[in-house]
């Protein structure tokens, strides 16, 4: 598999600056100082043996007089599939991935982990580009029962950790139909629930719509020993990003497969604004690499057919609801992104700025009621050249 030659991250570019710049852009940029912390060196040891990289940062919380601290740590987990091909037989890859996540949740549980997330379809390429559906409808499997879950429900339990894992699900209940999904299995290795992805893209590389249908689970948020989760795949709407927040998320994952020059601008702000305006932390989580299939394809560009994926730019990241975020894991490398947070931070951010005090869900929902009439007229005003009477 071919290499595209990719420049390591932006912190990285950040830090080829004077240190004093370097504070003063970081903190434009970033927003207020974040803080080192701890993870044994077991973990440390670990990552450096699988060659995962390993970024850690805490985010600052004022203590308060009647709630005590809610401290949890969220690690993100990025990964290509090099040395893998494409074309490696289905059971062979996925045996090949489980044994790397494995290694990934280890070094997170040595460094005090309690939920873990993969980016999307992670136990596979990203087929969806070629939109050929052999072999890749194979890689689907039950939400609930597939070898997937059942392999991880084993480590969540084993490791006190919950566990966010995106697949390809086959329900074979109604129909066959395949979904791209997220399941979530809770810290006693217990199937939780799954959130399906609400907007399937239909965009360059990316035609998931080949293959899945648009999400019918709703904006379920579950409430584990840990927080109160969503699953937001969609973090180019940011309605559909605004509901986890009405459904009282505190940590919402934007697990992705994020590539190319047309999405890297997006992907550091998004899920920030995210952050920002619903007053909840979260979590971004990409795919790294390019992914190089069999046989040539086109996305309707003009371009002649290729075989290569765009190439997925990781760059893994966590934001707080006041809109500081970690630095981000590299474009280039496995990554495993550790970072400590302490809840209460939603309630005090939302207490300073005001944002859901002043935000108008009932003009919001009488608009869009209206909007998904036949008959809506926008409310649009336009200058008279009727003269006075």
């Amino acid at each position: 598999m071919s290499e595209i030659k990719e420049f390591e991250s932006v912190d990285s570019a950040l830090r080829q600056l004077p240190k004093e710049d370097y504070d003063r852009v970081r903190k434009i940029l970033y927003g207020n100082e974040t803080h080192d912390i701890e993870v044994s060196e077991e973990s440390k040891e670990l990552a450096s043996k699988y060659n995962i990289e390993l970024v850690t940062c805490g985010f600052n919380c004022r203590d308060e007089q009647l709630r005590s601290p809610k401290v949890v740590r969220v690690g993100l987990f990025q990964h290509k599939l090099v040395p893998f091909p494409t074309s490696t037989p289905i059971q062979e890859m996925k045996y090949a991935l489980f044994k790397f996540a494995n290694k990934a949740i280890r070094i997170a549980a040595r460094g005090g982990v309690n939920i873990f997330c993969f980016p999307e379809t992670w136990n596979m390429p990203y087929a969806f580009c070629t939109r050929e559906k052999t072999p890749w409808c194979e890689y689907a499997e039950s939400a609930q029962y597939g070898p997937t879950t059942k392999m991880l429900q084993e480590l969540a339990q084993i490791h006190n950790m919950v566990i966010i894992s995106p697949i390809l699900e086959r329900d074979d209940i109604y129909n066959d139909s395949i979904w791209n999904t997220a399941v979530v299995i809770d810290n006693h290795g217990d199937y939780l629930g799954k959130q399906r992805k609400n907007h399937i893209p239909r965009a360059g590389d990316i035609n998931e719509a080949i293959y899945c249908s648009e999400g019918n689970s709703g904006h379920p948020v579950f409430e584990t020993e840990f927080g109160k989760i969503g699953v937001c795949f969609s973090r180019h709407h940011p309605i559909n990003s605004l509901i986890f927040g009405v459904n009282g998320a505190e940590i919402v994952f934007n697990p992705a497969a994020a590539a190319g020059s047309f999405n890297e601008p997006l992907w550091s702000i998004e899920s920030r604004s995210a952050a920002i305006a619903n007053g909840y932390f979260t979590c971004a989580v990409n795919r790294v690499g390019t992914e190089v299939f069999e046989n040539d394809f086109t996305i309707g560009d003009g371009k002649p057919p290729h075989r290569e994926s765009d190439y997925y730019f990781g760059s893994s990241y966590v934001t707080a609801p006041n809109g500081v975020r970690t630095p981000g894991l590299s474009r280039t490398k496995n990554g495993l992104l550790i970072a400590e947070m302490d809840l209460n931070l939603c309630r005090q951010v939302k207490d300073h700025w005001g944002f859901q005090l002043s935000q108008r869900l009932d003009l919001y929902a009488d608009l869009l009621s209206r909007a998904t009439r036949s008959d809506f007229t926008p409310q649009i005003i336009r200058k008279s050249c009727k003269p006075p009477q």
